[in-house]
């Protein structure tokens, strides 16, 4: 079974919040033509995407030419607007829970949703983190790095997490208004280093806050490898030695990375051997960031390439650590 646990999604039919609002700050779906589309913010192009990010029908199309037994879908970072009015916010999440839990229902031997929640508002993202899990039959959420520049260890955010443990449900988090992105106009230089910098410093921040020692049966997932933080953890380590006045944690942050979990999607197969021998292969989740320019295609090629792993540890990474992680059981897609 393969499964492409990194996937994205928006509805073809996207609410407009600009217009209901007067903020062009919302992101707004222009179609360009039957099978493209551009997302605009502020009257600008901020990303193409072709209608392969909605159509479910191309999707699987897919899957199916490239072996992917299930999707999980989750929305489009540029989508969490944490810096949105609350009760706008979750209009925006409610908006995309509804979309993801109805292409779900639609083909549910395929497709696993995330839902998401405005994290702006730790009263309402419980609140809907609750309808998305219990009504709407989503596996998990997919959250951003940071809340209005807030660390994701900020203690505004506790309750949150603290609900996320009790309640067991997964959390994927995904980079977005990343860190020093001033700096990145040129290049595309956001999605290759910014992104990957962003992730680090989320993992670094839960790693580092004593939360997994607190919250010890919460399921976490980083896209993108952890971005740097493989080869950071050595000098975290240095760090948590060196200065034991920063330390909310009995162990070193190298003893935290094995309770977490991190996408393959790193395209080198270096890169993912170290990934592997830094966190184990039973935390590292196959993802594809479907359906942009930067995905893997297909999902989990790299894992294919590792001559290391047995062939029980990349059916693991091909998708029964996905299923894992997001609490599903196997035999209901045997």
């Amino acid at each position: 079974m393969r499964v492409d646990f990194h996937t994205h999604i928006i509805s073809e039919d996207f609410l407009n919040l600009a217009e209901k609002y007067g903020d062009d700050r919302w992101p707004v779906l222009e179609k360009t033509c039957s099978c493209g589309a551009n997302i605009m913010i502020k009257g600008n192009k901020f990303r193409e995407i072709t209608n392969h990010a909605w159509d479910t029908n191309e999707r699987l199309k897919d899957m199916d030419k490239e072996g992917i037994d299930i999707q999980v879908l989750s929305p489009i970072p540029v989508t969490f607007t944490y810096w949105s009015e609350a009760e706008q916010g979750l209009e925006m999440a409610k908006f995309q829970n509804d979309f993801i839990a109805s292409a779900v229902n639609e083909q549910p031997d395929r497709f696993i949703g995330l839902g998401t929640v405005p994290l702006q508002d730790v009263d309402l993202a419980i609140k809907e983190m609750e309808r998305a899990i219990t009504e709407l039959g989503l596996k998990g959420l997919e959250i951003g790095s940071n809340v209005n520049g807030k660390n994701l260890d900020d203690e505004l955010l506790d309750r949150f997490f603290q609900a996320a443990h009790e309640w067991e449900v997964p959390l994927f988090v995904h980079p977005w208004a990343t860190l020093g992105r001033e700096r990145f106009p040129r290049h595309n230089f956001m999605y290759m280093v910014g992104m990957p910098s962003e992730t680090a410093l989320a993992a670094g921040s839960i790693i580092m806050s004593g939360m997994l020692d607190k919250y010890p049966n919460l399921k976490i997932c980083f896209a993108h490898g952890g971005g740097s933080l493989p080869y950071l953890l050595p000098r975290m380590d240095q760090g948590w030695n060196v200065w034991p006045d920063i330390r909310k944690t009995e162990k070193p942050p190298s003893h935290y990375v094995r309770s977490l979990y991190y996408d393959s999607l790193v395209y080198d197969e270096n890169n993912l051997q170290f990934m592997i021998d830094r966190f184990g292969a039973d935390r590292i989740i196959a993802g594809s960031d479907y359906p942009f320019l930067l995905r893997e295609v297909p999902s989990g090629k790299v894992v294919d390439t590792l001559t290391t792993l047995s062939a029980e540890e990349k059916e693991n990474i091909h998708g029964l650590n996905a299923l894992d992680f997001l609490n599903v059981d196997k035999a209901q897609y045997e």
